[in-house]
């Protein structure tokens, strides 16, 4: 797994629970914590971290592993604005990720796995999801697309129908909607 994931985690733990939360992290794993944005590092020291952070916050890795994804996306918007500003709505975002994010991913960082994701307009608006990843990590993009709500001033829903961790081939979310957020 890419540094960047490993720094973007360590920005969001930071700001939300303190220093002393990450240092606590990094304790609980025996992990030492450098990370540079452009190594490769297992994909296990995520995993210990996941799992440390469930224990600190009382949370299961599934819920874990979401609230980061929702957190760093302002840390994303500030680092790669080109990714978003051509988009102006979540739709729009999320359906970039296969042609044009991913591409640039492995061009800043060669050797990077991303997952693959496919999209399925539904008759009523909705945008049916399929996510496939060696990693499983279904509820980091669960997070990213809440995330990028978030950024575009957006509401929206997201029903996991099926998932990997539940033995399914891939996982699938139904994504809805709503409009703007109000107020």
């Amino acid at each position: 797994m890419k540094g960047i994931v490993f720094n973007l985690l360590e920005e969001v733990v930071v700001r939300h629970q303190g220093e002393d939360s990450w240092d606590s992290l990094l304790e609980r794993t025996g992990l030492d914590g450098v990370y540079t944005a452009l190594g490769s590092y297992p994909d296990e020291f995520i995993f210990r971290l996941v799992a440390a952070a469930s224990e600190l916050l009382d949370m299961p890795p599934f819920e874990v592993l979401r609230w980061f994804g929702r957190e760093a996306m302002p840390s994303l918007a500030i680092r790669y604005p080109a990714y978003f500003d051509t988009h102006d709505s979540t739709r729009s975002f999320i359906l970039s990720v296969n042609q044009i994010i991913h591409p640039e991913v492995r061009m800043i960082y060669p050797g990077a796995d991303v997952p693959t994701f496919g999209f399925r307009d539904e008759p009523d608006g909705a945008l049916m999801m399929t996510y496939r990843s060696p990693r499983r990590l279904c509820a980091l993009a669960h997070g990213f697309i809440e995330g990028a709500a978030v950024h575009f001033g957006e509401s929206l829903g997201v029903d996991h129908l099926s998932c990997m961790h539940k033995g399914d081939a891939e996982c699938r979310c139904r994504i809805t909607f709503h409009g703007k957020r109000q107020g």
